[in-house]
């Protein structure tokens, strides 16, 4: 019989909203956990859609005060991947940049609609080209169906693109597959794209990083372990594998320059940390950025905290993919 795991028991707490954040800040904080129900058993596919359309209902309604402006989306299928190539109301003058956009949404949700919106905010706030992935989801299509679409969508970029004028993105499941798509391409000998990054990233499907328990409970946006939704995933394959949990990849074989975001709320706070740590160890340039009682994802409104992120991505976009 295996030895219990050393453990430590912490007293009941009320936990306030910080005043070292803006008012603004303060408010969403002060909102408290959003309430997401019980996860669908893993073998109920009609629950797990209906959960997908309850979650995309609630992003599309969060998204919505947030898109302005007169950008352009053009709906391309590419081998039969739906993919949002957005063009921003203001873009860079003969800008021969293009960023490869996957979405969040836990590899569960986030489609659609979502997944455009998404996009157009992507474009907005770094001026850029963007092609947004609606890539394949579970129940009906578990790994490797995502990160398949996402590199179908890599490689048609590299028919009219080098690959140092492509970055590579996304939020939670998207700087999943961001990073495994990074991964994947190395080891199936396609150039790397000039930067990858990863906001709030979910790397570790297996849930080991400390902070999985220490901000549960307190991050207001992943209220719980997304074990159920990560095994629906996985469909039976190891959860550690690096295609699955990037945290876990042969970073020595090289990787692009990565920007990492994260909060000190977030439940993904080790998978950006250590993943900082990986990456430094392996020489790769990686740019941590950490911020005070951040949620998962951000903030969910505009703040002064997310319009400092967005500058951050800005200038590490700058300095890792520079205009012409």
């Amino acid at each position: 019989m295996s030895e219990p795991t050393p453990s430590m028991q912490v007293p009941n707490r009320v936990i306030p909203v910080p005043t070292s954040v803006s008012p603004a800040a303060q408010s969403i904080l002060a909102l408290g956990p959003i309430d997401q129900g019980e996860w669908p058993a893993l073998d109920d596919t009609e629950g797990w859609l209906a959960f997908r359309a309850s979650s995309e209902q609630l992003i599309a309604a969060a998204l919505a005060g947030q898109l302005m402006g007169n950008d352009q989306v053009e709906d391309l299928d590419i081998d039969g991947v739906r993919i949002y190539a957005i063009t921003p109301e203001s873009p860079v003058a003969d800008d021969n940049r293009v960023y490869l956009y996957f979405h969040g949404g836990g590899l569960v949700t986030g489609g659609g609609d979502c997944c455009r919106d998404f996009g157009r905010m992507t474009a907005a706030h770094t001026g850029l080209k963007v092609w947004a992935v609606d890539y394949r989801m579970p129940p009906e299509s578990p790994y490797p169906a995502a990160l398949d679409d996402c590199m179908v969508a890599y490689r048609a970029l590299l028919d009219s693109y080098p690959a140092d004028r492509i970055l590579v993105g996304g939020a939670s499941a998207g700087g999943n597959l961001a990073a495994a798509l990074s991964l994947r391409a190395r080891d199936e000998g396609l150039p790397l794209p000039a930067a990858t990054v990863l906001l709030t990233p979910e790397l570790d499907l297996t849930e080991s990083g400390d902070s999985f328990q220490t901000n549960l409970g307190i991050d207001m946006v992943l209220t719980r372990s997304l074990m159920p939704a990560n095994q629906l995933y996985a469909a039976g394959h190891d959860l550690s594998d690096p295609y699955l949990s990037p945290l876990f990849g042969d970073f020595d074989k090289g990787f692009p320059p990565t920007f990492l975001c994260t909060g000190t709320r977030d439940l993904f706070l080790s998978n950006t940390v250590r993943m900082h740590r990986i990456l430094r160890a392996a020489g790769i340039e990686a740019d941590l950025n950490v911020f005070e009682a951040m949620p998962h994802g951000g903030f969910m409104i505009p703040t002064p905290e997310d319009e400092d992120m967005k500058a951050e991505v800005n200038r590490f976009i700058q300095v890792h993919c520079p205009q012409p």
